[in-house]
């Protein structure tokens, strides 16, 4: 009986310790599971506007691949690049700090080798990561602002995947020297970005390292030469014009606006008539649309990969697109539609995540660096004016940012502003007078929330006093932060002081 007891004891004790055991491999599986480190892909465009998307309420665009990113991720609404240009706006988004910070854009300068050291890029490699790159790089890497020769030379290191191209890169797959391999099976650039990508995940998951590529297009920015693969896609369609179409919907705006070449080139590229307007719009959504089935290239070997699961995915354009709006083309200022831009991110992992949701949160280009180092569980750097967006994602009401600013400080001086948003109102300062043609310092405010077409410049309304107030200590909060933080070279270090707020009656 003894033996007996002592048998049914000992199985007893084997059953309680394998049951433990098997609880702690449960639990250490979960803790590889959630170690893992994910996939990242960053798709971004050049001059896209965040209306071209059928998501983001265009009926009338063919955009399945991007859309179905909408449905599967978080589609922001208010997202904005805090510099309107493409060559600033990548050095921003590289390294999540403000134009005056990285003291980078075409008419002042490189980004500075230290700038680029705490790029997302150079971390997330040094934190494992095999990091590629394809598409239009856009700035030069430089302590001696080696301008354009320079260009990919210094970063081009710092990347296990290069498929990048300097200044403004080529259509043409072919005249892109790291491109060549691909230009006879696509000889548009566009998809043969989207098969450098398939190349480098492969090449990763063979590795087994976790990978972030970055797909930097340089659709749908001009010559307009898009994909002929996709010339009757839209064929005879005919577009909507946005309520703020037109020179009659930009007379009210400050004087300083119509003093760029975003002024003349309302006409000339055809946005005055209606003939060459509805050409123009066919053309430039053909090239959105090249994109599209081009990360839908990307999208389809995830899935026969089946790592699609453990992959983020971030979508976003470099700049905004006036496309007629107030009369005006191209981008640069900071009104909605040359500044604010398309942002969707994915995360497949999480199920907790309501998909397919929309969010107002303020957001900007400086965000995206941060987010995806926070995703691959990297520290994001003290000095970063990015905020990681993952509350966002999360929970589409929380708010990162109270206020966000756009900076203009390309091209002729008289365009030069500094704008500052918050979560409803949006102010602009135009610093530059001229007494002979009677140009002052003017100040907008527009309330984006119920006049997102940036209608109606309310600064001189009684009724939004308070809100113009809270507005300009906001402005002059990111002046300061612009005063104590910005490069001391470059030409930045006087902005500080000229666009210090002074109006005159």
């Amino acid at each position: 009986m003894f033996k007996y007891f002592l048998s049914v004891s000992l199985m007893l004790g084997l059953l309680a310790l394998q049951s433990c055991k098997s609880e702690k491999q449960k639990e250490t599986a979960q803790a590889a599971v959630e170690e893992k480190k994910p996939n990242i892909i960053f798709f971004f465009t050049d001059d896209q506007s965040y209306d071209s998307h059928n998501s983001y309420g265009n009926n009338v665009v063919n955009t399945p691949n991007i859309d179905g990113l909408a449905e599967k991720g978080v589609l922001f609404q208010r997202h904005y690049n805090t510099t309107a240009i493409c060559m600033a706006s990548r050095a921003n988004v590289m390294t999540g700090l403000y134009e005056y910070k990285t003291g980078c854009n075409f008419d002042h300068g490189s980004l500075g080798t230290k700038q680029w050291s705490t790029s997302y890029p150079v971390l997330l490699r040094d934190a494992g990561y095999k990091v590629g790159f394809a598409g239009k790089f856009g700035f030069s890497v430089s302590d001696t602002n080696g301008g354009w020769k320079k260009e990919g030379e210094v970063a081009k290191k710092d990347f296990d995947f290069w498929a990048g191209s300097p200044h403004q890169t080529s259509y043409k797959t072919i005249e892109n020297k790291s491109m060549v391999k691909y230009a006879a099976e696509y000889p548009h650039s566009t998809r043969a970005y989207g098969a450098a990508t398939i190349d480098f995940i492969n090449e990763s998951v063979e590795s087994k390292e976790p990978f972030c590529m970055s797909v930097y297009f340089k659709a749908p920015h001009r010559p307009v030469e898009p994909d002929p693969m996709f010339d009757d896609i839209y064929k005879d369609v005919v577009f909507d014009k946005l309520p703020n179409y037109g020179r009659e919907a930009g007379k009210h705006l400050a004087e300083q606006s119509r003093m760029g070449r975003q002024y003349p080139r309302f006409e000339e590229w055809g946005y005055d008539k209606e003939e060459t307007y509805q050409e123009a719009l066919r053309k430039y959504h053909q090239l959105i649309y090249g994109v599209d089935y081009s990360i839908g290239m990307v999208l389809d070997e995830l899935k026969r990969l089946k790592i699609d699961d453990n992959t983020i995915i971030v979508f976003s354009s470099d700049n905004g697109y006036f496309n007629g709006s107030h009369g005006l083309g191209s981008k640069v200022l900071p009104y909605e539609e040359g500044a604010r831009t398309p942002l969707i991110i994915v995360d497949p992992r999480n199920d907790k995540i309501k998909i397919g949701v929309k969010t107002a949160s303020l957001s900007g280009n400086v965000d995206i660096t941060a987010t995806i180092l926070d995703f691959a569980g990297v520290e994001i750097p003290s000095h970063y004016d990015g905020k990681s967006l993952r509350p966002v994602i999360e929970n589409q009401n929380a708010q990162v940012r109270k206020s966000l600013p756009i900076v203009q400080v390309w091209g002729p001086k008289a365009t030069h502003c500094l704008t500052v948003m918050d979560d409803q109102y949006k102010y602009v300062y135009w610093y530059y007078e001229d007494g002979n043609l009677g140009i002052k310092p003017t100040e907008e405010l527009f309330d984006i929330v119920n006049d997102p077409y940036e209608l109606k410049n309310i600064v001189n309304d009684e009724t939004y006093q308070p809100q113009l107030e809270k507005l300009r200590q906001l402005y002059d909060e990111q002046l300061n932060h612009w005063q104590n933080e910005g490069v001391k070279y470059n030409g930045y270090e006087p902005y500080a002081s000229t666009f210090k707020r002074k109006l005159t009656k």
